[in-house]
This record gives C-alpha cells, sequence and structure tokens, in this order.
C-alpha cells in the first residue's frame, strides 16, 4: 500500500473511560467534602484538592486514547498491541489453541500506561475465545494459564497463525475484546481494552525474528515488535 500516513500526535479519551471518569468525578468530590469537613481544621484545603486531582488525573492518563497510525510497510511484521514492558520473551508450549512451541513476547501494562490494545498483524480473526479465571498479578507466569483472559487468533495472508492473549491482572476487573470471529483485521486497528493493570502475550512461530528484548519499553502500534519469515507461495514452490 506504499508508505502510510505520519504518525498523528493527536491525544483523545478512550470511549471505555467516559463512564468510569465520570463516576470517579463524582466520588472523589463527594469524599474530599466529607474529609474536608471532618478534618479542615487539621490539613490544609491546597492537600485536599492536591490528592483528589493527582488520583483523577492518574485515571485520564490510563483512559488516554493515541490516535496512531504505523508508519511502514505491515507485510510479515508484528507490531506491539499495547504500550508497556516486555517482561516475557521465550519458547513455550502453546497446548490451549496452537498445539506447538511457540515464541512468546509478553507484554506488562501498569497502571500509567495508556491501556488500549491494537491489533498486532494483517489478517483474519479465526478465532476469539473468552475464559473466566482468578487475578494472579499480570507478571507472574502463571497469570497467562490460570487469571481471566480472551485469546484471539489471527491468521496473516500467507496462513500463518498468530495468537494474542490478553490478560487480566490482580487489579484488572474487565476485559473488553472489538475482535469479532470472521472479520478482516489490520495493523492500526483496535483490538481491545482491559482496565486497570494487565498484560497482552503475542505467541509467534518459532522462526520469527524477535526484535524487542527483556525490560524494553513498547509504544502499542509504533514498536515492532518481531518479523514473521515469509512462506513460499505454490507457484514459487512448483518453479524451485
Amino acid at each position: 500500500m506504499g508508505k502510510r500516513l505520519k504518525k498523528l500526535k493527536k491525544i483523545r479519551l478512550h470511549h471505555e473511560g467516559i463512564r468510569p471518569l465520570i463516576g470517579s468525578a463524582a466520588v472523589l468530590a463527594l469524599l474530599g467534602l466529607v474529609i474536608y469537613y471532618a478534618f479542615s481544621s487539621y490539613i490544609p484545603l491546597y492537600i485536599f484538592l492536591g490528592i483528589g486531582l493527582t488520583a483523577y488525573l492518574i485515571m485520564v492518563n490510563f483512559f488516554r486514547c493515541p490516535i496512531r497510525i504505523f508508519d511502514g510497510e505491515t507485510e510479515n511484521i508484528v507490531v506491539a498491541p499495547c504500550d508497556g514492558k516486555v517482561v516475557v520473551v521465550e519458547e513455550v508450549e502453546e497446548n490451549e489453541f496452537l498445539h506447538d512451541r511457540c515464541l512468546m513476547v509478553s507484554i506488562f501494562m501498569s497502571l500509567f500506561n495508556v491501556h488500549a490494545n491494537w491489533i498486532p498483524v494483517d489478517g483474519t480473526v479465526k478465532l476469539v475465545n473468552h475464559q473466566d479465571g482468578n487475578f494472579h498479578r499480570a507478571w507472574l507466569p502463571k497469570a497467562s494459564e490460570e487469571n481471566e483472559r480472551s485469546a484471539i487468533l489471527i491468521t496473516t495472508p500467507d496462513g500463518t497463525d498468530i495468537l494474542v492473549r490478553q490478560v487480566a491482572g490482580a487489579v484488572a476487573r474487565r476485559i473488553v475484546t472489538y475482535a469479532q470471529e470472521g472479520e478482516d483485521c489490520y495493523v492500526d486497528e483496535h483490538l481491545g481494552f482491559i482496565k486497570f493493570g494487565s498484560r497482552v502475550d503475542v505467541y509467534l512461530p518459532l522462526d520469527s525474528e524477535v526484535l524487542v528484548k527483556l525490560n524494553q519499553k513498547t509504544t502499542g502500534n509504533e514498536t515492532v515488535i518481531a518479523k514473521l519469515r515469509p512462506k513460499n507461495k505454490p507457484d514459487e514452490d512448483a518453479e524451485a
């Protein structure tokens, strides 16, 4: 498709945050009034305002939804599905959907990261599966198998299966997945949203070239985390 548009730097709030932010503003205002009238003789007003405003701004930051357009070709490219830090890069056995050994790249999102998730590869959504579970801390290995999670299996145009797993954390209590089975999907599109602390796992073929390292920070829909090995097309095999 040629070069993409230059990255847009506009920032907006994700629609998943509208109700929580309105409710939080009301709760913080009410709580602030109660505490202020109960303890105003001991603590200055500006301290109450500072604490309440800081807490609210953290929530606003959490629900930011940057408008990002990937700047480059997307063929055989795997883009980071979220903002965060790489906490796992290892070979694993994925027995739930892929039933094969894979390379797993896991990105942990703290409360201070944007929690919007993006589609990491162009392709077709083959499967969407949500499972209830526990709420272990998101960076623990067992979180991928035991926590509440949503699995999205995407088949690229050349037939490579990529599994993306949204995993809830100790604080997260809701995973939202927009991808639907049978639909075409593309880099730049939103995959979903996870509320309040979580991680996203990406399972890749063993011959993939991983381009990120442990503890590296990623930017959703911008950082290239891996390159897929191109598959030979039928006509290429015939010529060989």
